[in-house]
């Protein structure tokens, strides 16, 4: 690898050459986030003002993927922004359709915000519909979406409180430093001025080194790269999953990203710890991240901009709903998950834990994949909660090698929760959304089982209670 090379890939980057690419790149309608930076910090002052206006002392975000990572992050340790914001506001990122989760959301004092680029994502559409019938005023709300798209036409219609409309050209995953981004981080107190010109000043050479290395290292097998976790920005990991695993994991390639507290080594892998000593080296994180993952894309030859097996999932999923698909998917007892992990784990292989369970889970999904990884090193392991993951590591799941593993961990159902003007409740999408995605799995062939449980604390026992696998 040589500097200049990646410097070459840069200044082809900033020109908006979209030969890096595949001539079927979207790259020509997704090159917006490139100066998004910029163009948010001419409204910043305006964002500013207008965040000042709101008298709700709690935030909370409804969106899925890129509209919901990026505010997740941001909110810190604590939701309140941690040591990067003011913490002025509470915020709580609701990207999910279990009804235990849904059902338990405050909306008193909350200014509620909408996220959705597309504005006809199903998941964003019926937590809307959830919380307006919860709401009732149309005040309370906020929509950010893309310019003219159906969710901002009916921002429009119902009267909510303001309508942010983010130019078309700004893909979800790289869209923080947009409305999607910084709505969010104006109302918990960030300084989204200073916040974007850091971003401006990002050392953007080494960026394009890191993405130059990170593809050189993919097409040479060592496709795994953990992300090892900052106490002062847990989350970090899930926003650079996304953008890594949705960038990089199609046609039959890809990087597998691995947030973690702590890194093993092995000849697969290499490790990326990144300084996050205030806000600026934040905002640098995110931006050069961005850079370094589209020049990745261009070193591997695949189109970081597309997600062509979301889409499957999201038919699959519709196909489950509808009565189409009605085909049983068998499961495996919970005292039999070490003994199938320990006849299907093999060298280069990668796991991946699916878990369709409430967020109140979540130390314990952290606990089992930390367990996991002990008892099944060197395998590199993951985890991350259904629908999050669908619209997130679902397209490398599904696009990406096929040495990934994955076990789907199913919760036992709670009372059903409904959805105004649907004849499903939230249960039956949940449930649609796993199935889907097992059915898009295995019809790519790829390696995968799924065990009920009535919480991930009793997974969790089964696994402490094993030996280690070698």
């Amino acid at each position: 690898m040589s500097t200049s090379s990646a410097d070459q890939l840069l200044a082809r980057l900033l020109d908006r050459d979209c030969t890096l690419w595949p001539p079927t790149s979207v790259a020509p309608n997704r090159l917006g986030w490139i100066d998004s930076p910029i163009w948010m910090k001419e409204r910043a002052d305006e964002l500013t003002t207008w965040a000042s206006t709101v008298v709700a002392s709690k935030v909370l975000l409804l969106g899925m993927g890129g509209s919901s990572l990026g505010p997740l992050v941001l909110a810190g340790r604590d939701g309140r922004g941690g040591k990067f914001a003011s913490g002025v506001r509470s915020l709580i990122v609701a990207d999910t359709t279990d009804p235990s989760t849904i059902g338990s959301l405050d909306f008193d004092d909350t200014i509620v915000i909408i996220s959705s680029k597309s504005g006809s994502t199903l998941e964003t559409e019926v937590l809307f519909d959830f919380a307006l019938d919860r709401v009732g005023d149309p005040e309370q709300f906020v929509i950010v979406t893309d310019a003219n798209s159906p969710l901002a036409q009916r921002g429009a219609e119902l009267g909510v409180s303001r309508v942010f409309e983010n130019p078309s050209d700004i893909g979800g995953r790289f869209s923080l430093f947009s409305y999607f981004g910084m709505v969010p981080a104006a109302l918990l107190g960030y300084d989204v001025s200073s916040f974007c010109a850091a971003a401006i000043a990002t050392d953007l050479g080494a960026a394009a080194a890191l993405g130059e290395g990170l593809g050189i290292a993919v097409g040479g097998g060592q496709d795994k790269l953990f992300i090892t976790s900052h106490p002062d920005v847990p989350r970090f990991g899930l926003w650079a999953e996304q953008l890594i695993a949705e960038s990089t994991g199609k046609d039959g390639t890809g990087c597998i990203p691995v947030p973690t507290k702590s890194a093993t080594s092995s000849a697969d892998r290499f490790v990326l710890s990144l300084p996050f000593d205030d806000a600026a080296d934040l905002a640098q994180a995110f931006f050069g991240l961005e850079v370094a993952i589209a020049i990745c894309g261009s070193v591997l030859g695949v189109d970081p901009f597309n997600e062509p097996n979301v889409t499957e999932s999201k038919e699959r999923t519709l196909d489950r709903l509808s009565g189409s698909s009605t085909s049983e998917i068998p499961t495996i007892e919970l005292d039999a998950v070490n003994d199938w992990l320990k006849a299907t784990l093999g060298q280069g292989s990668y796991l991946t834990v699916q878990a369709y369970v409430p967020f109140e889970q979540e130390r314990d999904l952290e606990e089992l994949r930390d367990q996991l990884a002990a008892r099944y090193r060197p395998i590199a392991v993951t985890a991350g909660f259904g629908p999050r993951y669908l619209h997130s590591t679902g397209q490398l799941h599904k696009g990406g090698p096929a040495s990934i593993v994955a076990l789907q961990v199913i919760g036992e159902r709670v009372s059903s929760l409904p959805i105004p003007g649907r004849s499903f409740d939230f249960n039956t999408l949940l449930a649609a959304q796993a199935d889907g995605d097992y059915d898009a799995l295995v019809a790519r062939n790829r390696t995968v089982a799924r065990v009920v449980v009535s919480d991930v604390a009793s997974l969790l026992r089964i696994v402490m209670g094993s030996s280690p696998w070698r």
